[in-house]
């Protein structure tokens, strides 16, 4: 036999027609079941390759150093091969909005189904409902423990899971506070007691960030601190899939034999088990209808399936469907709003990539002396500039120093060398050699990689000189 909800019987105006309430409608703890099924295998999956990579990537080398770092400290921000500076922030923006595009074009093909496969929050909620179940038991039995007197084994039991919860969130933190500092050093650190008081701070922040949101606020946090709950419904349309409930084959409801003819009772296939209540991870019945508190994890498709196998009914009383195909339609998936999205989410990857390609590797800014000019020995009117340059490469450069076009000779180094992500302040003075009009004149300074002569990047700047003494 399967467990059925517990009723909670309120007034109504027939009394013999009890309303039954969902864990979410009655306020107390969700306390979801065990199941299995094509779409938890999938949401594992995806769950494990998110946690092997969160994890796992901050422990990869690259070139002597960690493959995967922000360096604040040195402002740089390390990706395997490549560094990049905050003058590269902009393909930080450009990825943002990458992501909310492609957040759009989701919603509208599929509904909300970043948050039951892909969202942290939910990856990190499963997980401490995995623990919950190991160190407490099934749905049933943390249902009989919440209702027992505190004993030992109670005590230890909760021990043992509060004891995984901060483990797992400090494993969390750790891994988070290992991007911005090298994870080895941070772990070595922690083992002496010998972390600073900033990286402490964010360690006991998002471990306690994690501790709170997976382990206690859970579906809170999707229902009503997530501004995606509150948006993601104006992006449907009829031919958005959404995990629905067949009404015009699961009603009437009601329990039966197994082998018994459904319509002969006047029942649908619907056999009002409540497992699907019961499996789903914000407490709601599906068959209310498309409600904002659904993630769309497929826990509910999973369990009726299984159900609707044993009574030898087909699959499908509760699936991914859109409005128009529960209508008797067929679901478009070719529309105006979804193709929009696909090809300004292409267009938009696309000129980031090449935006990724075309960035410079090696940076110049160019400030001139704020004294407005000096004479030399040689009686010519020089200025004086401070060159920097930055080494974005992760290899040791040579570069070139030269002057762009005009009457002007660069006076100061002509070479320079860089270590890799190395920053240079140079300071060189530049001599007018012939006479103009005017008292200010455009020259530009040019630097280019003495091994790849084509990379090269030039900068523009101002030469200032008195005009009565260039006509003398």
């Amino acid at each position: 036999m399967t467990d059925r909800l517990p009723a909670r019987i309120i007034e109504t105006v027939d009394p013999s027609q009890p309303i039954r309430l969902t864990p979410a409608q009655s306020g107390g703890p969700i306390h979801t079941r065990s199941f299995s099924g094509r779409f938890r295998n999938l949401r594992l999956l995806g769950g494990a390759l998110l946690m092997l990579l969160y994890f796992g990537t901050v422990w990869l080398n690259w070139n002597g150093r960690q493959a995967v770092l922000w360096d604040l400290d040195r402002q740089q921000f390390h990706i395997f091969g490549a560094t990049f500076w905050p003058q590269d922030f902009i393909l930080l923006s450009a990825i943002l909005i990458i992501a909310a595009f492609g957040l759009f074009f989701i919603t509208v093909l599929a509904g909300r189904i970043w948050c039951g496969y892909a969202c942290p929050q939910s990856t990190w909620t499963w997980m401490f409902m995995w623990v919950e179940k190991i160190t407490e038991g099934d749905r049933l039995q943390r249902i009989k423990l919440d209702a027992a007197p505190w004993s030992a084994a109670k005590l230890l039991r909760r021990a043992a899971k509060h004891t995984l919860w901060l483990a797992i969130s400090l494993a969390t933190a750790l891994a988070f506070v290992g991007y911005f500092t090298p994870v080895r050093e941070l772990v070595a650190d922690l083992a002496r007691f010998e972390v600073g008081a900033t990286t402490a701070f964010w360690l006991l922040f998002f471990t306690a960030a994690t501790y709170i949101n997976a382990g206690w606020l859970r579906e809170q946090v999707c229902l009503h601190m997530c501004p995606y709950s509150r948006f993601q419904s104006v992006m449907f349309d009829a031919d958005t899939l959404l995990v629905s409930y067949d009404t015009a084959r699961g009603e009437n409801r009601g329990a039966r034999r197994k082998g018994s003819d459904p319509r002969a009772q006047g029942l649908g296939d619907c056999v009002d088990c409540t497992l699907c209540v019961q499996v789903c991870p914000t407490g709601i019945d599906i068959r209310d209808g498309l409600q904002l508190d659904c993630i769309s994890c497929g826990a509910c498709i999973d369990v009726c399936d299984s159900v609707m196998d044993r009574m030898g009914y087909a699959r499908g009383l509760l699936r991914y469907t859109s409005e128009r195909a529960l209508k008797g339609g067929i679901t478009r998936f070719f529309r105006p709003r979804l193709v929009g999205y696909a090809v300004a989410l292409t267009a938009m990857i696309a000129a980031f990539i090449w935006a990724l390609d075309a960035r410079p590797q090696l940076q110049l800014d160019v400030t001139r002396d704020r004294t407005l000019y000096r004479e030399n020995m040689q009686g010519q009117i020089e200025n004086m500039y401070r060159l920097k340059l930055i080494n974005k490469t992760q290899q040791p450069r040579r570069y070139a120093l030269a002057l762009d076009g005009g009457p002007f000779e660069l006076q100061g180094p002509r070479e320079i060398s860089l270590a890799p992500g190395e920053i240079a302040d140079l300071p060189v003075s530049v001599a007018l050699l012939a006479n103009t009009d005017g008292s200010s004149h455009e020259l530009r300074f040019q630097v280019s990689d003495l091994a790849e002569p084509d990379s090269r990047v030039s900068t523009p700047s101002t030469f200032v000189a008195p005009i009565a003494a260039l006509r003398q």
